[in-house]
């Protein structure tokens, strides 16, 4: 395919330089420049281009994966206010005694 470009003088000198210091033909350069760019549309990730139907899809997936059904619920001591504070406060403390 061949494709003619109008662009602004200070863009193709630009164009021009960063293929020279690729060791590149102008035509070359633009070549590897759109295919990258490609590329990295088609390698973005789902994350940034998942819409709110596809996100909720992955989830349930997630949800009713083996993983999920296989493993045991915490217990309730586990998530209790009580323990989790109780568990900072030492993990504090041991690291307070560490450094000094």
């Amino acid at each position: 395919m061949t494709i003619k470009l109008q662009l602004k003088p200070e863009v193709e000198a630009r164009v021009i330089a960063q293929a020279a210091a690729s060791c590149l033909s102008v035509e070359k350069y633009l070549e590897s420049v759109i295919e990258e760019g490609i590329i990295s549309q088609e390698q973005t990730s789902f994350y940034h281009t998942a819409t709110d139907e596809e996100w909720e899809d992955v989830l349930m997936d997630l949800i009713n994966s083996p993983a999920f059904t296989v493993a045991s619920p915490l217990s309730d001591a586990a998530v209790d206010r009580e323990s989790i504070y109780t568990r900072e406060d030492e993990i504090f403390s041991s690291l307070s005694e560490d450094c000094c």
